[in-house]
Parts: structure tokens; C-alpha cells; sequence
């Protein structure tokens, strides 16, 4: 078995060059030949698998986004509906004290009566 060497740097061909890459290796990529056909008929298959888990990482981050969106709606909406909740169970609790003290009335014939309006305040001027 012979070595066939450069006759000016009296290296074997295809020899590393100075930065450490083989010099067939960077002529192949600079003139477009590394990826070949033959390269995407023998490795279609993990091409493909990788093509496939971008798409499906793509989804779910898609997914992921348009479920958190929805999450701070609705979370927007249950603190309107508990201050809704609330208004209506405070105007429910007054409704009921009302009805509860106009039943003890009229139970005691006490003949007392709940204003529709505020009472008034009189101011008497000193002159």
C-alpha cells in the first residue's frame, strides 16, 4: 500500500489542514458537493423524523399559547363574576334584613314604617 503525497508539502493528500478541518472536507461545502442526493436517499428517514418534530414542536407551542390566552380570559371573566357575586349577595342580604324587620313590626303592632328617603338634616340659621 503507497501514500500519495503533494510534492510541495510532502504531506499525504487529503491531509488536515492547518485550522484542522480535511481540506476535501471544505472544497466539498464550498462547491456545494457534501449534500448530495445520495445523502438525503440514505438518511430520508431521520430527516424526515427530525422535519416531523419541529412541525409537532411548532404545534404544541401554538397550542401552548392559544391555551394560556384563553386561561387569563377567563380568568379575567371569574373576578368579574365574583364582584357580580358579590354585589347581588349584598343586595340580597339587605333585602332580607328589610323583610326580616318589617315581619318583627308587624308582629309587635308597632306600627313603624322604613323610609323611602334619607332623613333630612335642618339647619336653623342664627340671625
Amino acid at each position: 500500500m503507497t501514500v500519495k503525497k503533494n510534492k510541495e508539502t510532502n504531506k499525504p493528500k487529503g491531509s488536515k489542514s492547518l485550522k484542522g478541518v480535511p481540506r476535501d472536507l471544505v472544497n466539498d461545502m464550498r462547491y456545494g458537493r457534501s449534500l448530495s442526493l445520495e445523502f438525503f436517499r440514505h438518511n430520508a428517514w431521520i430527516l424526515m423524523v427530525f422535519v416531523v418534530a419541529i412541525i409537532a414542536l411548532m404545534g404544541l407551542r401554538y397550542k401552548t399559547k392559544t391555551k394560556m390566552e384563553e386561561i387569563k380570559q377567563l380568568n379575567v371573566e371569574l373576578q368579574r363574576a365574583e364582584s357580580s357575586k358579590l354585589q347581588e349577595k349584598s343586595a340580597y342580604m339587605s333585602l332580607i334584613r328589610e323583610a326580616e324587620m318589617k315581619k318583627l313590626v308587624d308582629e309587635k303592632g308597632l306600627g313603624l314604617q322604613f323610609q323611602e328617603f334619607p332623613p333630612y338634616e335642618l339647619i336653623l340659621d342664627d340671625k
